[in-house]
């Protein structure tokens, strides 16, 4: 199983969570931020409808695949001011 990690960490004048190097808006306070990243987390782990998915790659060949709509990935929020 795939495992996504949310970082709450310091940002831009304020706090924001982060997860592979992509940053959330800003928040002004630390429990916003982290009240946000369990949001995102728990959101992240709903799955869906089994769906078929077309995409292009770099390329410009088409795919197709099966995407198993509760195949979600594990998500945590880590928080890096805690001390």
């Amino acid at each position: 199983m795939t495992k996504v990690v949310y970082e709450v960490v310091e940002h831009d004048g304020g706090w924001a969570y982060r997860m592979s190097g992509a940053y959330s808006e800003t928040f002004p306070t630390h429990s916003d931020a982290v009240q946000a990243a369990r949001i995102a987390a728990a959101e992240q782990q709903v799955g869906g409808e089994d769906e078929e998915i077309s995409f292009q790659d770099e390329r410009g060949r088409w795919h197709e695949e099966y995407s198993q709509g509760g195949d979600r990935p594990e998500a945590e929020v880590v928080d890096r001011s805690a001390g």
